[in-house]
């Protein structure tokens, strides 16, 4: 099954799976906001700082399970596979979008 998703979102799970980091303005606002691990990081230079040093760490990929969208929000469901305890798990993805790229990425276990 082949899950359709928003294109910066689309976008973003392939800079995620190749480690692309200096592609993330492609996908994310200039201003945009991450939360992730109980963090949270504002702005593109964080966010690339952010994405390199997790890749680093965990080498890790995203399979895309399902999208629902909600009030404004998407929620990709996902499993992320890399060098941490108990991998995979499956996460949940929180995006706001807003002219044609991501605003906001929440992340949850």
């Amino acid at each position: 099954m082949s899950i359709d998703l928003p294109p910066p979102i689309d976008l973003y799970l392939r800079i995620e799976n190749s480690g692309d980091v200096q592609a993330l303005a492609e996908c994310f606002a200039f201003n945009a906001r991450v939360r992730d691990e109980r963090q949270t990081c504002e702005g593109l230079a964080a966010i690339t700082q952010w994405l390199a040093k997790t890749k680093k760490k965990y080498r890790h990929t995203i399979a895309p399970l399902g999208v629902t969208h909600h009030d404004g929000t998407t929620v990709l469901e996902a499993q992320l596979t890399g060098n941490f305890p108990g991998s995979p798990v499956t996460m949940q993805f929180s995006f706001v979008l807003e002219s044609g790229k991501i605003a906001s990425l929440e992340i949850h276990g």
